[in-house]
C-alpha cells in the first residue's frame, strides 16, 4: 500500500520541519501580501471588487493566507505518502497545493460573477440606509444555518480526516496530485463556502473580518473539539445576522458604507451595501 510504503522512508520524518517551514514562510507572504495590497480599502458591506483580474489576484493570494494554516495537516500526510511513491515529492506537493488554490480560484471567480450580476441594475433596496443591513445581516445568518446542514458536516469530516482521502482518493500521474488537490479543495469548499460569504457580507477587504474567518475555519478543521466548534458557530454566526441587521453601527469591527465619509461631507450618498 502506498501509505506503508512512506512509512518506511527515514526521509520522511527529517522533512516533514521543511514542509512546515515552507507552509510558515508561504502563509506569512501572503498576509504581508495582502495587508500591503489591501491597506484602506475596507468599505464595509458592498465594497468594490475591482476588475477581475486584479480582484482574482488578491483572492488567491488571501485564500493562500486563510486556508493554508487549515489545510496543513493534509499538506503534510499527502508530502509524506509522495515521498514513499513519487520520483520528485517536492513538486508533487507543490501540484497538490496548485490545485487546492484552483478549487478556491472557482469559488471566487463565481463569486465575483454574482456580484455583479447582484449588482448590475443598481437595486436602491441594498443601500444602507435601506434593506442593506438587513440583507448583510441575513447573509451572516445563512452561514450559520448552512453550518448545521448534512452537507456542510460531511465536507467537515472529510477535512478533520486526511488520512482516509489518501488511502481511498490517491491518483498517480502526472496529474495527479492537480486532480487529488482540486478534489480536497472542493471539500474544504463545500465545509466553508458560507463562512466566505460571511466575508462577502461583512466586507471582503476587512482585514480584520479576515482574520476573524481564517481564525473560525482552522478551529473547526484542526483543534480536537472541531466538530463542537462548528456546532456553537451556527448560533453565533444567527446571532451576529440578527446583530448586523438590528444595530449595524454597534457591530466592533463593522465598516458601515459611507458612513464615516458622509460625517466629513465626502460622499452624496450611501454605497450599495452587498453583493
Amino acid at each position: 500500500m502506498v501509505l506503508e510504503q512512506a512509512t518506511t522512508r527515514p526521509a520522511t520524518r527529517a522533512s516533514r520541519p521543511g514542509i512546515v517551514a515552507v507552509l510558515f514562510g508561504v502563509t506569512l507572504g501572503a498576509w504581508v501580501v495582502v495587508l500591503l495590497r489591501m491597506r484602506g480599502m475596507d468599505a464595509g458591506p458592498g465594497t468594490d471588487l475591482g476588475s477581475l483580474g486584479w480582484y482574482l489576484g488578491v483572492w488567491v493570494t488571501m485564500m493562500a493566507a486563510m486556508m493554508l494554516p487549515s489545510a496543513a495537516p493534509m499538506v503534510l500526510l499527502y508530502a509524506r505518502v509522495a515521498r514513499g511513491s513519487t520520483a520528485h515529492p517536492g513538486l508533487s506537493t507543490a501540484l497538490f497545493l496548485t490545485g487546492y488554490l484552483i478549487a478556491w480560484t472557482v469559488y471566487g471567480a463565481v463569486a465575483y460573477g454574482l456580484y455583479h450580476i447582484v449588482r448590475s441594475p443598481d437595486p436602491s433596496f441594498l443601500a444602507w440606509d435601506g434593506a442593506g443591513p438587513i440583507v448583510a445581516g441575513g447573509a451572516v445568518a445563512l452561514a450559520g444555518v448552512y453550518q448545521l446542514t448534512p452537507l456542510q458536516q460531511v465536507c467537515l469530516r472529510h477535512c478533520r480526516s486526511p488520512l482516509h482521502f489518501v488511502l481511498h482518493r490517491w491518483r498517480r500521474g502526472a496529474l495527479g496530485p492537480v486532480r487529488m488537490g482540486v478534489e480536497h479543495g472542493g471539500y474544504c469548499v463545500g465545509c466553508c463556502w458560507a463562512l466566505m460569504l460571511v466575508l462577502f457580507a461583512v466586507g471582503v477587504m476587512s482585514v480584520t473580518w479576515m482574520v476573524v474567518v481564517a481564525a473560525i475555519i482552522f478551529a473547526e478543521k484542526v483543534l480536537p473539539m472541531g466538530e463542537r466548534v462548528s456546532q456553537v458557530l451556527a448560533v453565533a454566526l444567527v446571532a451576529a445576522g440578527i446583530w448586523i441587521a438590528v444595530a449595524p453601527g454597534s457591530v466592533p469591527g463593522l465598516t458601515e458604507p459611507g458612513v464615516s465619509e458622509q460625517m466629513n461631507g465626502m460622499l452624496p450618498a450611501p454605497t450599495v451595501a452587498l453583493a
